[in-house]
Parts: structure tokens; sequence; C-alpha cells
């Protein structure tokens, strides 16, 4: 809506993950450079955890984007509100894999033997899982058994498990002792601070070819942060409504003010169903 008027080639602060604007903040590299380092490894389990809107999702897809798809064979599985059985089949519509039988036996065989034929290719499986946290001790037990899976002394399958804080709090129960010996690296996607939180929007609104217009107060970008608490959708959405509210009343700067009146309303409009409140 506001786009066009601003000069915007696209909609900068959009709220569906979209590696193309991918921030390198120190939180964000130092997980990617575990990802990376997980994939080089070929084996066990990386996990990352961050609050809801921390960039996980956009983290993980500016990874696989950069993966050889002649090496790696990538698939992600989003949807977890599932039992071993129908976790299993997820797995395999993600790698594409039509399964001929319906009994776990069968469809672990099927598996393996997918596996096997990737790496008698020269390639490799690797397996994304999105909101582990929903996973139930029987499921997580699931992927270990398939990280089992080998072929001389290569894995034939490698897991990221990606998922909200609680996802920390599963893995260090007693229950998880034999995954958590498979895990080769962990990391957590914190908050940006009231700088990175600068840069972050800075760079969203350069990405599509903003030309200082229109222009942000020093004020502004603080507000921001104390509104979003650097959380990156959460900064999404309070500027998207910035950025709205400048076009609907034709202005051409945006200052620490109009942070707080829009993070106000924001708050009387969603009271209760989102953690907005109005800025002290």
């Amino acid at each position: 809506m506001f786009e066009s008027h601003f000069g915007f080639r696209s909609a900068p602060f959009q709220l569906s993950p979209d590696p193309s604007f991918y921030y390198d903040s120190p939180g964000h590299r130092n997980a990617l450079s575990y990802l990376k380092f997980g994939v080089y490894q070929g084996e066990g389990f990386i996990v990352v955890t961050g609050e809801i809107g921390a960039g996980k999702t956009t983290l993980v897809k500016s990874l696989l984007e950069g993966l050889d798809s002649d090496q790696i064979v990538a698939a992600q599985v989003v949807n977890t509100q599932l039992d071993s059985e129908n976790l299993l089949q997820a797995i395999a519509m993600a790698f594409g894999l039509r399964l001929p039988g319906n009994s776990k036996a069968q469809m672990i065989t099927s598996l393996e033997a997918y596996f096997t034929a990737l790496a008698a290719s020269g390639r490799r499986a690797l397996l994304v899982i999105d909101e582990a946290q929903n996973l139930g001790l029987r499921e997580i037990e699931e992927l270990r058994m398939l990280s089992n899976f080998q072929l001389g002394s290569h894995a034939l399958l490698q897991s990221f498990l990606v998922g909200q804080p609680e996802l920390r709090g599963m893995l260090q129960s007693k229950a998880m002792e034999q995954l958590r010996q498979r895990v080769i690296a962990s990391c957590h996607l914190g908050p940006l601070s009231a700088e990175q939180t600068r840069k972050y929007v800075e760079h969203r609104l350069q990405h599509v070819g903003w030309t200082d217009f229109p222009h942000f107060e020093d004020d502004a970008f603080a507000q921001i942060h104390v509104a979003s608490d650097g959380v990156p959708r959460r900064i999404n959405l309070v500027c998207t409504r910035l950025l709205l509210a400048a076009f609907l009343s034709s202005s051409t700067r945006i200052d620490g003010a109009d942070v707080a009146r829009v993070f106000s309303e924001m708050g009387s409009e969603l009271a209760g169903s989102v953690p907005f409140a109005p800025a002290a």
C-alpha cells in the first residue's frame, strides 16, 4: 500500500521468512556458523533455539539456499503436531519419497534404502525439523533411531532441530540422554541489541531501495527497540505500522513519539493476544 509512495521495490518488513532479507547479526552469524559446521560434520544433531520471531526460519532458509544440491539433499518438516508414524510419513514426503506401505517397519526400511541410495550416489541427506518443541518423546526417539542409519562408517542422515526455548528443556530431560550424546552443537538466538535493531531496520529498508524517505530520527530507532524487545518479527510488525501511519498522514519523518503512539495503538488493538503494551 505504501511501498510505491516511498519508492520501495517491495515490502521491507514482511512477516513471512525471506532469506534475501537475512540480517547477519552477531547472534545469527554465530548460529549460522554452527549450522555450517554441522553440515561439514555430516552427522549427529544440531539444535537451534530462539524465541518466537527470532529469525530461526529465515536463518535455516539462508543456509539451505547456499547448499550444493549435488552434494546434499535437504528436506524440511514444519508440521510437528504428529505421532511417530505420521512423522515418518512427513519425513518421507519432505524428501519426495513415496512409501510402499503404512507399517512403521516398512517406512523405516524404505527411508533407510533411500538414504543408502543417496550415499551411494555421493550425496548426503539433511533433515530440518522446524518447531521441534512440539515433538513428543516418542517422536524424538524416532529421529534418534533414524540417525543410526550408516553406510560403513558414514552416517546416512543428519538432522537439525529448530524450535522455541522449551526445546532445550526437553532435551535436558533424563529420557533424552541418548539423543543428547548425538548433539554435536547447540546455540540459542537471543534478541537484538538497540544498536543491532537500528542496523536491522536500516538493512531491510535499504534492501528495498530506501533513500531516507521517510527519514527515521535517532530516537525512533531507540523506541523501536523498546517496543519490540529486539525480536525481529516484532520489529517488522512495528515498522510496518509506522510506515503505514507515515503514509496515511503524508509524513516525511518518523520520530520516537510516532513509535510510542503506534505501539500504544497496537497494544490497545491486540490486548491480551500478543505481548504488546504501551512503552513506559
